[in-house]
C-alpha cells in the first residue's frame, strides 16, 4: 500500500503557498469581513488599485454589483476548498471497558448481548449473566429446579419483551422466558417449539419468533399457540434458520444456506431472497442481489433490510440492493456473525477481524491490532484512503459476535469477554485525522 507523507517538503500546500496567499488577499478586498481571519494567519489587507478599462464605465450599476457577487461568491468557494480541504467526517470514538470472568462474567465465550435499560444481559457458553448495579448475576440450569432454570448453559440469542420486561433466551437446549424472578422453558417436548437448538428469538406485539436448527417457530404468548413455519409451508428450502427480526410490517429470517425469508405481516405470505448466481464460493454478479447464501443475521429498519453472511454484507432498500465486501469498503472482513441497523444509512457490523461502523459514506473499524493487539481505530473515507487513529482502548477481542445500542454507548459480545463502548462526548470525540499513517485500500 502506498504511504503519504505529511512533511513540509512533500506537501502540496507547500508548494502553493503564494498563490494561496494571493488568492486570500484578493479575498479579502472583496468580502470586508475577512480582515480579523487574516490577521490569525499574519496578514494585512491590502488596497488593490486594479487597471480599469475604459469601456467598463459602460456597465451600469446594477451590472456591476452583479458582476461583483459571482466573483465574490467563486472566490470564497475556491478559498473553502483550499483552506478547508475535505477530511473524514466525524466518526464516533469510544472508550473501551472489558469484562471477563475475572469481573464475574459466567463464561468469556459471548455469544450475544442485549440492553434493556440500565440492564445488560449477556448470552454466553457457560450461562447467562445480568449486569446490574455493577455486579454481575449468573443464570444457569438446576438439576434440583429443572421447571425453574435455563433451559441449557449455551445461550445463543437474547430479546426484550418491551411491554413486560420479560427476557426470552434461546439455547442449546430450548427457549427460556425470565419474568419477575420466573424462569419458564419451552422444548420440544412440552410445546410447539421446531428444535432445541435456539439460534435467534424475537418479539414483537404478542408473539414471539425462533430461528432453530429445524425452521421457525411463533409463539402467541396471549393463546399459547405455536405456529410451524419450515420447507412445507415456505419457500424455505434449507431449515435451518439462524436469526430472525420481527417489524410491524415485515419479519425477516437469516437462512443458512438458504438466503433470506420475508413475511408480510399484512398478506400472511412468505417470499424468499437468493444469491442470483448462485455461487457459493465467490461474488460474480455484485449489486444484482443479495451477496451470498449463507447468512448469519438480519436487521430491518426504517424500511431497509441489512444482512450479514460469511462472505460479505448487503442492503436492501425494497427495489436495489447495495453490497459490502472487504475489497470495496470499510469491512475489516467479509465473515460476519450479526449485522445491526441503526436507520436507513447507518449500521454496524461484526466480524472476526474487528467491529466496523458505516454511516453511509465512511467506515470505521474497533478493535486490538490483529499483530500487536495494542488498541486500534481505523477510518476509511469515500476515496478507499485509510488512517490509524491513535485510542487507548480497544473492545476485548478482534473476534465480534453480536452488539446491541444503549443510547450513545455500545456493548459488545466478543470471543474474549463483554465490552462496553462509552462514547466520548468532549473534544476528543470527534476524530482527529492527521495526514500521516494514511494508506489506499
Amino acid at each position: 500500500m502506498k504511504t503519504h507523507s505529511n512533511s513540509s517538503s512533500d506537501s502540496p500546500c507547500h508548494s502553493e503557498a503564494k498563490p494561496l496567499r494571493n488568492l486570500l488577499l484578493l479575498a479579502a478586498d472583496m468580502l470586508p469581513t475577512n480582515n480579523r481571519f487574516l490577521a490569525s494567519l499574519g496578514m494585512t489587507k491590502p488596497v488593490f488599485k486594479p487597471w480599469r478599462h475604459p469601456e467598463r464605465s459602460r456597465i451600469s450599476g446594477g451590472a456591476k454589483d452583479l458582476a461583483r457577487g459571482v466573483t465574490t461568491f467563486l472566490v470564497a468557494l475556491a478559498l473553502l476548498t483550499l483552506v478547508f480541504p475535505a477530511s473524514a467526517q466525524d466518526m464516533p470514538m469510544f472508550r473501551w471497558e472489558n469484562f471477563t470472568t475475572a469481573n464475574g462474567l459466567p463464561d468469556n465465550h459471548v455469544f450475544c448481548v442485549l440492553v434493556d435499560g440500565n440492564r445488560i444481559w449477556a448470552g454466553t457458553e457457560n450461562g447467562l449473566g445480568l449486569y446490574e448495579n455493577g455486579t454481575w448475576k449468573i443464570f444457569r440450569p438446576n438439576p434440583e429446579a429443572k421447571e425453574q432454570s435455563l433451559a441449557h448453559q449455551a445461550v445463543l440469542s437474547l430479546a426484550l419483551d418491551k411491554r413486560s420486561g420479560d427476557i426470552w433466551a434461546g439455547t442449546m437446549g430450548g427457549l427460556s422466558r425470565i419474568s419477575a424472578g420466573r424462569i419458564d422453558t419451552f422444548t420440544q417436548l412440552n410445546s410447539g417449539l421446531s428444535n432445541d437448538i435456539v439460534y435467534g428469538v424475537g418479539v414483537l406485539g404478542d408473539y414471539v419468533w425462533t430461528a432453530t436448527a429445524a425452521g421457525a417457530s411463533r409463539l402467541n404468548t396471549r393463546t399459547g399457540q405455536w405456529s410451524l413455519f419450515n420447507s412445507r409451508n415456505t419457500p424455505m428450502y434449507e431449515i435451518w434458520t439462524y436469526a430472525v427480526n420481527p417489524a410491524e410490517d415485515k419479519v425477516y429470517y437469516a437462512v443458512w444456506g438458504g438466503g433470506v425469508l420475508e413475511y408480510d405481516q399484512k398478506t400472511e405470505r412468505w417470499k424468499d431472497y437468493n444469491d442470483p448466481d448462485g455461487e457459493t464460493e465467490m461474488v460474480v454478479m455484485k449489486d444484482q442481489g443479495l451477496i451470498h447464501e449463507i447468512t448469519t443475521s438480519v436487521s430491518y429498519v426504517d424500511k431497509i433490510l441489512w444482512v450479514a453472511t460469511y462472505f460479505g454484507a448487503s442492503r436492501y432498500d425494497g427495489r436495489y440492493w447495495h453490497n459490502f465486501l472487504t475489497k470495496d469498503s470499510g469491512l475489516p472482513s467479509n465473515f460476519l456473525s450479526q449485522i445491526k441497523g441503526v436507520d436507513a444509512n447507518r449500521a454496524w457490523f461484526s466480524t472476526d477481524k474487528g467491529l466496523a461502523y458505516y454511516d453511509g459514506t465512511n467506515w470505521a473499524v474497533y478493535r486490538p491490532a490483529l499483530d500487536t493487539h495494542k488498541p486500534v481505530m481505523l477510518i476509511r473515507d469515500a476515496a478507499g484512503v485509510v488512517r490509524k487513529i491513535a485510542v487507548q482502548s480497544a473492545p476485548a477481542h478482534n473476534y465480534i459476535l453480536g452488539v446491541d445500542l444503549q443510547g450513545d454507548d455500545i456493548w459488545v459480545a466478543t470471543a474474549k469477554g463483554v465490552s462496553h463502548g462509552i462514547r466520548q462526548k468532549n473534544s476528543v470525540a470527534t476524530a482527529k485525522l492527521s495526514s500521516g499513517n494514511a494508506s489506499k485500500k
